[in-house]
C-alpha cells in the first residue's frame, strides 16, 4: 500500500482548516453542542489498560486529537446514528483499535453533533475515516471497506508515523493453514485465493497457495525412488523438478534450489523457462525473507545472464 500522506485523498480537494480548530475557543456550557450519545460498541481501553477508543468533539479536538497525535497516531471514524454503513465499519475499527493495544487511537466523531469537525474535514458522505499524525491530517477513505483493506490503511498510517504495531495472527490465514494441515487442499486453496483477492500483496497467502500446489505435485510420490530416478537422469527436466519438490518437503530447500539452478545452466528454450518458473514457485513457498532464497536468487541471476 502506498504512503497515505501522498496518495490522492479527500484532503486533495481543498485545505483542511485544522489551524482554525487549534485556535477555536473552548465553548461555554451555553454554547457547547449537545452531547452526542456514546457509540454502544465503543471500547475505551484494551485488556492491557491502554486507551484505544475515545469520543471526539468540536470542543476537545485540540487536546484529544492534535496533542495526542504528536506521540500516538489518531484515526478518526466519522459516523452518525442514522448511517447504516457506519454500523458495519465502526465495530471493525473498534476491534482493530483494541487489537492494536494503544499503538494508535480510534477517535469517534458524530458528524451531527460536531459540525465544526465535519466541515474541517470536508465530510461529504459517511462513513468516512481519516487520520492525524504529528498534528497533520493524513489520507482518509470513504465507505465501509472490507476488514482486510481497513487493516492495510491502518498499517500504512502506522508506517507513516514510524510506529510498530503489535503483530497478531490473521484469522483468515489460520483458517487456510488449518485446512491445509487437515489435508483439505481444495478448501485451503480457496481460502488463500480469497485472502489474495482482498490483499493482493499478502506474502503469507502467496506462500500458502504455493504450498498447496507443492503438496498436490508430490501426492503419492515415493521420495526415495524419486531422488534415485533424478540421480540417474540429470537432464530429465520432469524428474529433476519432482526431485526438487521432494527435497523442499524434506527440509532441504537449499539443495533443491541448487539442483534447479544447475539444470538451468544445462537446458535452453522452453525447458529453461519451465525450470525457472518452477524454481520461483519454490521460492514463494519459502517466502521472500528466507536467507536461502536470497542466495539462490543471486545464483539464478548469474545462471540466466
Amino acid at each position: 500500500m502506498s504512503d497515505p500522506r501522498i496518495t490522492s485523498s479527500i484532503f486533495t480537494r481543498g485545505a483542511v482548516d485544522l489551524g482554525a480548530l487549534r485556535s477555536t475557543p473552548q465553548p461555554t456550557a451555553a454554547s457547547a453542542p449537545a452531547a452526542r450519545p456514546a457509540a454502544p460498541t465503543a471500547a475505551p481501553a484494551s485488556p492491557s489498560g491502554a486507551v484505544t477508543v475515545i469520543d471526539v468533539t468540536d470542543a476537545d479536538f485540540r487536546t484529544e486529537v492534535l496533542e495526542r497525535s504528536l506521540t500516538t497516531p489518531v484515526i478518526l471514524d466519522f459516523w452518525a446514528e442514522w448511517c447504516q454503513p457506519c454500523k458495519q465499519l465502526s465495530p471493525v475499527l473498534e476491534r482493530l483499535a483494541e487489537e492494536g493495544g494503544g499503538s494508535w487511537i480510534l477517535g469517534k466523531v458524530d458528524v451531527d453533533a460536531n459540525p465544526g469537525l465535519a466541515q474541517a474535514f470536508q465530510i461529504q458522505s459517511i462513513p468516512m475515516v481519516a487520520a492525524v499524525v504529528g498534528g497533520q491530517p493524513v489520507q482518509g477513505f470513504q465507505g465501509a471497506l472490507p476488514e482486510a483493506q481497513v487493516r492495510q490503511y491502518i498499517e500504512a498510517v502506522l508506517k507513516a508515523a514510524g510506529v510498530q504495531a503489535p503483530q497478531h495472527e490473521d484469522p483468515r490465514l489460520a483458517e487456510a493453514d488449518d485446512a491445509m494441515m487437515d489435508g483439505d487442499l481444495d478448501a485451503a486453496e480457496a481460502a488463500y485465493k480469497k485472502i489474495l483477492n482482498e490483499s493482493p500483496a499478502d506474502a503469507a497467502a502467496e506462500s500458502g497457495l504455493a504450498q498447496v500446489s507443492l503438496f498436490r505435485r508430490v501426492q503419492g510420490v515415493d521420495p526415495g525412488a524419486t531422488l534415485s530416478v533424478a540421480a540417474g537422469a540429470p537432464d530429465d527436466v520432469k524428474a529433476q523438478l519432482l526431485a526438487a519438490d521432494v527435497e523442499v518437503l524434506n527440509g532441504n530447500a537449499a539443495e533443491a534450489y541448487d539442483r534447479l539452478i544447475k539444470l538451468i545452466r544445462r537446458v535452453f528454450g522452453d525447458e529453461r523457462e519451465t525450470v525457472r518458473r518452477h524454481l520461483l514457485s519454490l521460492f514463494t513457498v519459502a517466502g521472500p525473507d528466507d536467507p536461502a532464497v536470497a542466495s539462490a536468487r543471486r545464483a539464478l541471476a548469474n545462471a540466466l545472464f
